[in-house]
């Protein structure tokens, strides 16, 4: 089970790994936690659409189901609302109603529902700075966190409401926008004379002195890569199929960084890191 904040996340995060596992028969689903309502058309061929600016909502939607039909995953939605990006100094208040202002238990309530529907063998999200500072993303960190406890808890989340009692074994953060994977890829360009969309990031990275993360999971998913994009650029809406995202040629990106990193947050299992299998530890005691 892999849990994002909105339609897109699933695709830019995490998607080879999952297109991966799909070909061996792993059984997926996405969590998708809000509609993306709030989300800009960051795809500058379509801003100013009318029709998808009164209708993102629908749009973003129908994005999702064709991104998930090129996974081969499948896909719930929690129902919450977008949350927005606020921008500016002080930034202002969060809309009401928005998802970051959920009660976090009751929140958490919902993907409890999931969990024991579905009994996922491993959950994946996203770390407490939610990969990047969304509200959203943080929102989702706090709830799955509650929720891979709590799906095990049937005093706090009764079984005649939540459904029955299930305990998955291994949780995982995305660290797939890691400092070594960027400067690999952006030497690896240099090297061969070609320019870098990743000069900027890593000055970035930089002043803002993000924390390194414990990198213990190496997923080898090269061969999937261009699912991984395939499902990218189904939401029109979010991506320029000729913006950065797409920059590193293929053969660069499959020779040089041919895996997905995650970080272990939590295991009910043994196992042994570095891992490069999110089932490490599940399959040899099956």
């Amino acid at each position: 089970m892999a849990v994002h904040a909105h339609p897109d996340d699933e695709s830019s995060k995490g998607a080879a790994t999952m297109a991966k596992y799909v070909s061996e028969g792993v059984d997926v689903l996405v969590v998708t936690c809000t509609g993306g309502e709030r989300g800009s058309i960051l795809n500058p061929k379509l801003q100013g659409d009318k029709f998808i600016e009164e209708n993102i909502h629908e749009v973003r939607r129908k994005e999702m189901d064709e991104a998930r039909e090129i996974l081969g995953v499948k896909q719930e939605w929690l129902g919450f609302v977008d949350s927005g990006l606020p921008e500016g100094d002080p930034l202002p208040p969060l809309p009401d109603g928005c998802f970051a202002l959920e009660d976090v238990d009751k929140a958490a309530g919902e993907l409890v529902k999931q969990i024991r529907s579905f009994r996922p063998q491993v959950i994946t999200t996203y770390d407490e700075n939610g990969g990047y500072p969304h509200p959203d993303h943080i929102m989702t960190h706090k709830i799955t966190m509650v929720a891979f406890e709590g799906a095990a808890d049937a005093e706090k989340f009764p079984e005649s409401e939540f459904g029955p009692v299930f305990q998955a074994q291994k949780l995982y953060y995305n660290q797939g926008f890691n400092r070594p994977r960027t400067e690999a890829l952006h030497n690896a360009l240099l090297e061969r004379g070609l320019e870098s969309p990743y000069e900027d990031w890593l000055k970035r990275w930089d002043e803002f002195e993000r924390k390194e993360r414990t990198l213990t999971t190496h997923v080898p998913c090269a061969d999937f890569y261009e699912i991984r994009d395939k499902a990218l650029i189904a939401h029109a809406t979010q991506i320029d199929p000729e913006g950065g995202w797409f920059r590193v040629p293929m053969e660069i990106q499959k020779e040089v960084w041919p895996t997905e990193e995650y970080e272990l947050a939590k295991s009910l299992v043994d196992t042994s890191l570095p891992e490069d299998d999110l089932f490490a530890g599940i399959r040899d005691n099956a």
